[in-house]
C-alpha cells in the first residue's frame, strides 16, 4: 500500500466515485497491489523471512510502500 502521507490519486478517484454510484459513508480509500505465493509444505519462519526479503527487494517500493506479510492456509482442489 501506498505509505499514508504519499499521495494516492487513484483511491481519490474511487472514493469521488462511490456516492455518485448510491454508495455513501465513505471517508476516506487507499488503492494498493497484493500479491499471492504458494510454497509447498509448512510455512516456516525461515519461509516468512524469505517472503519479507521477496516484499522489500522485488515486490514493493519500499521508499513510498508499506507492505504485510500474511499467511493464509490454502484449501486443497
Amino acid at each position: 500500500m501506498p505509505k499514508p502521507e504519499i499521495l494516492d490519486p487513484q483511491g481519490k478517484a474511487v472514493q469521488g466515485a462511490l456516492p455518485r454510484l448510491g454508495f455513501t459513508g465513505v471517508t476516506d480509500v487507499r488503492q494498493g497491489k497484493r500479491f499471492e505465493i504458494e510454497f509447498e509444505g509448512e510455512v516456516t519462519d525461515a519461509v516468512l523471512a524469505e517472503v519479507d526479503k521477496m516484499a522489500e527487494t522485488l515486490l514493493s517500493n519500499p521508499v513510498i510502500e508499506n507492505y504485510t506479510v500474511t499467511v493464509e492456509q490454502g484449501v486443497a482442489p
